[in-house]
């Protein structure tokens, strides 16, 4: 666990990923021989709040949610989206398409990036909400304002479901498509590349989640109740498992992939609604894919469907 009296460039130096940390926290480098507390107090940046997004980047320590500061939290996660969406993606969707050849011949490889596209698509959407909404939300808190019409339990309850929809999980399903069902080529050094990005995203977008729900959410309400006396409400987690698909879940993956309701699955098959949701849940736990998109592209590669079978409208 990092402490203020730390060296700062022992810090960075035996843990590069707080590289990110100080640049969201508008750090610069060349702190020489200065210790945690004094770089921070130097570039007024609060000791606390650095120290407990540090600590959450490397494994999740522990804090005092009163230490923290509401005003830095929102600075850090606001510089955070820009990386993601400025920076990380584009760099991300630029490597794909050089090493994935998306050529109009190659639909595989263009299926996966309009994927890419489409997931950046959601997070662009859900981090716009958080920039234009939860973030102004604050900002009125922290001027004194008292809004009765949002609180940030709606974020959290909007967050959680999020988590429900799996938009977290996207991109690694997309890592494990590109792992486990792209054509092989040897020496693909960009591809391996680009998954290397993929996998930094991936981690570094997890630890933002975290951040969200456990120090700003309760930091935020913490606030509110010196405001508003609102309670604190406690979350949940989800887990996931891999398994073989059995004929009939195939015939489902399939059908889903043909773009067929699940009544109209329901009537093909002869099974009940209730048994084919029960199906889609099980190929979405086994294969930890949960969008159409994807198992499209796993129905390709496994040889489930041909491509020229599918619907014109899984294609564009």
């Amino acid at each position: 666990m990092y402490k203020e009296n730390d060296k700062m460039s022992e810090l960075v130096g035996n843990h590069y990923e707080l590289l990110q940390v100080l640049s969201r926290f508008g750090l610069p480098l060349g702190f020489g021989d200065k210790t945690v507390k004094e770089v921070c107090e130097q570039n007024q940046v609060h000791t606390p709040t650095f120290l407990a997004v540090a600590n959450y980047k490397e494994g999740g320590e522990n804090c005092n949610i009163e230490d923290l500061s509401v005003k830095e939290l929102v600075n850090y996660l606001q510089k955070a989206h820009g990386y993601f969406l400025d920076f990380c993606f584009p760099m991300i969707r630029r490597k794909l398409i050089e090493a994935i050849n998306c050529g109009l011949e190659n639909k595989v490889a263009l299926m996966i990036l309009q994927y890419f596209d489409a997931y950046s698509q959601e997070v662009y959407r859900h981090m716009e909400y958080e920039d234009k909404t939860v973030f102004v939300y604050v900002e009125q808190l922290l001027n004194g304002q008292h809004p009765h019409d949002y609180s940030i339990e709606t974020f959290a309850e909007r967050h959680r479901a999020i988590d429900d929809e799996h938009v977290a999980d996207k991109l690694t399903e997309l890592k494990n498509i590109i792992i486990k069902y792209y054509p092989a080529e040897s020496g693909n050094d960009l591809l391996n590349s680009a998954l290397f990005d993929i996998f930094t995203c991936e981690k570094d977008l997890a630890t933002h989640c975290l951040v969200e729900d456990n120090l700003f959410v309760p930091a935020v309400r913490l606030l509110e109740q010196s405001k508003r006396k609102n309670p604190i409400k406690p979350k949940e987690a989800p887990t996931t498992s891999q398994e073989a698909l059995s004929q009939r879940e195939k015939d489902i993956v399939v059908s889903v992939v043909k773009g067929l309701t699940n009544k109209e699955i329901a009537d093909k098959l002869y099974l009940s609604v209730h048994t084919v949701i029960t199906h889609r849940r099980n190929i979405a736990r086994k294969l930890q894919i949960h969008s159409p998109a994807g198992l499209t592209i796993y129905a390709i590669v496994n040889q489930l469907i041909d491509i020229n079978d599918l619907p014109t409208s899984s294609l564009s």
